[in-house]
């Protein structure tokens, strides 16, 4: 089934590569749509600085920020699961953030923290965040009142509830999130990177919109793309090791 799946997938792919290189060629203007086998050729030529010094400078602020936004997204989880009052307070505030266009602020990050790795990661951090925070608390949310209630009536406190039963109900929740998050972050370096930075594939890509390189622009962002989707795909791995009961639901 799985195999069937990803034989779909990879044809529907070929389907629209085609799609988009007809229409390259038929356009013929490189500076504004490349085809993709420009995009690759591209790739190759600029991998020596792409994969030696602006993909380093990419994942480096992306892990960062990622580590950040985990740990805050569950501290947040944690915190409105075990108090509603606190819930009441922070929910809308989480919400909120999401609306602050990353655009204005990203200038402003650069302006207090220069062109240190610190202004991509606290970019990152503010878009990576919120699923994490929101999914995790959602997978809280999900433990069976029943359940609770019978547990409760073995004597379980709010602690041992929270360990025997929450936790181990969220962790498809948190799964979940990491593998939204994980693209969330990726981007969220390279809008940073892209607003202001010395490196980095954001950086890069800007660069060289400036020198009109149509497939230029376009082939960190594949690079991007292709990291995202290896991260995730490890993600994925390691969800189905250690949760082997979801695979018979």
């Amino acid at each position: 089934m799985r195999k069937n799946a990803n034989l779909s997938a990879l044809i529907l792919l070929f389907i629209l590569l085609g799609i988009w290189q007809a229409g390259a060629m038929g356009m013929n203007a490189a500076y504004i749509l490349p085809s993709p086998i420009q995009i690759v050729v591209r790739l190759w030529e600029l991998r020596g600085p792409l994969l030696t010094a602006h993909l380093p400078a990419t994942l480096q602020c992306t892990g960062i920020g990622l580590a950040i936004s985990i740990a805050l997204g569950l501290l947040l989880a944690v915190v409105m699961d075990w108090s509603t009052t606190a819930e009441k307070m922070l929910y809308p505030l989480v919400v909120a953030s999401q609306t602050i266009p990353t655009t204005a602020l990203a200038p402003l990050f650069v302006l207090w923290f220069g062109y240190s790795i610190w202004s991509k990661v606290f970019v990152t951090v503010l878009i990576a965040f919120f699923p994490i925070t929101i999914t995790v608390f959602d997978g809280f949310r999900s433990a069976k009142s029943d359940m609770i209630d019978m547990l409760r009536t073995f004597g379980a406190g709010k602690r041992e509830i929270f360990l025997k039963l929450k936790l181990p109900a969220t962790l498809p929740y948190f799964f979940s999130a990491i593998k939204m998050t994980i693209p969330l972050a990726i981007i969220g370096a390279a809008i940073g990177e892209w607003l202001g930075a010395q490196a980095g594939l954001g950086y890069f890509s800007r660069r060289m919109m400036t020198q009109l390189d149509g497939a230029g622009v376009f082939a960190p962002i594949v690079l991007l793309s292709a990291v995202a989707m290896i991260a995730v795909a490890a993600v994925s791995w390691v969800e189905r090791r250690l949760i082997k009961w979801r695979a018979s639901l």
